[in-house]
């Protein structure tokens, strides 16, 4: 329910994310405001995420500056969540997502709100690819989960 926050991902989202889902990456920008971006996570336990993050972009130049990060989950049923921490980058480039260069970092949990309603469920952020891309990008995305997960960072 609304407001419910725990200092650890619950067995719930630690289900939905083990074998990786997209979310939206939160970020504050140097002007205070926020900024989002998609990304792809994928959760190691209850108290650590691994996310991916564009080089290039304002999400990499926030998390550089100050390591402060928001991760948003929407996923079926009454799964929507928003899990706050602090990340570091432990890997320089996911070999899975070339030719696009993308870091991984992994979020220390500081806690994770509950956002769903009773009697409300939601429909999960999912990417959908071109009809002529879609085979290799699922493939990737698949492989991209499975490098972010078994990484020994």
């Amino acid at each position: 329910m609304i407001g419910n926050i725990t200092p650890t991902l619950p067995q719930k989202l630690v289900g939905y994310l083990r074998p990786g889902a997209p979310a939206l990456l939160l970020t504050s920008g140097a002007d205070g405001y926020a900024t989002s971006a998609y990304t792809w996570v994928v959760a190691l336990d209850d108290k650590r995420l691994r996310f991916a993050v564009d080089v290039g972009g304002s999400s990499l130049t926030n998390l550089q500056r100050g390591g402060q990060a928001s991760i948003q989950v929407i996923g079926p049923g009454d799964v929507s969540f928003l899990v706050k921490g602090k990340a570091r980058q432990i890997k320089e480039r996911l070999d899975s997502a070339a030719p696009y260069a993308i870091l991984v970092f992994e979020m220390n949990v500081m806690g994770a709100k509950d956002q769903s309603w009773t009697g409300v469920s939601t429909t999960a952020l999912m990417y959908e690819w071109p009809p002529e891309q879609r085979e290799a990008m699922l493939k990737m995305e698949l492989a991209v989960y499975a490098e972010m997960r078994d990484f020994a960072g």
